[in-house]
């Protein structure tokens, strides 16, 4: 149980350090492996606006305490999907960036003051934002890859992220009540409102 305990709040820690050392936005740098499954499934942890929101949705999700809650989190990448399809497509989706900003920001008072909302609900308000950040990826894929094979990595990528949040967030729940993953919501509510005040 101590190992456990000390294991959270080594992530909180970690996800604290990661908030002041690495960049504020994404989409600075544009990995090009000649692999697009490698490429793909790297993206989402090169900028800390996909990271946070990502790990924000398994923390929250399993906040839920509802037996489908892992809907919710199963929704996102398949939403990603979409959105990294809609800018393949040719559609302009506006406000992409302040989208994205915006999905850490909220997602982090969702955690922060525990907030219940029905499955479908959940679906609905992550998928919005998930079409955000698929856009993002979309529009950051190297046009020499397989779109597929891009996709695919960066979906791989998101649940196991959307699994460790889950993980994390269970485990601490069991240990510090409510405690830890509220204050991890704190964290990323700074960080989301920091991202928003960069976007012109």
């Amino acid at each position: 149980m101590k190992l456990n305990k000390l294991c959270c709040l080594c992530v909180v820690a970690a996800l604290g350090g990661a908030m002041i050392s690495l960049p504020a936005l994404a989409h600075d740098r544009v990995l090009h492996s000649m692999n697009a499954l490698q490429d793909g499934f790297l993206h989402p942890f090169t900028g800390l606006d996909h990271l946070l929101a990502m790990l924000a949705i398994g923390i929250w999700s399993a906040q839920q305490k509802h037996t489908h809650a892992w809907f919710i989190p199963a929704s996102f990448p398949l939403m990603m999907l979409a959105g990294g399809a809609l800018y393949l497509l040719g559609v302009v989706l506006p406000g992409v960036e302040h989208g994205i900003a915006a999905s850490v920001l909220v997602l982090g008072l969702l955690i922060s003051f525990a907030v219940k909302l029905s499955v479908g609900a959940g679906m609905a308000l992550v998928s919005v934002f998930a079409m955000a950040h698929g856009y993002a990826h979309g529009q950051e894929m190297p046009v020499s890859e397989s779109a597929m094979l891009y996709g695919a990595g960066f979906v791989l990528a998101t649940a196991l992220i959307h699994a460790a949040g889950w993980f994390v967030s269970n485990t601490a729940q069991k240990m510090l009540a409510s405690k830890l993953p509220r204050f991890a919501g704190v964290m990323i509510t700074v960080a989301g409102a920091f991202f928003l005040s960069s976007l012109e």
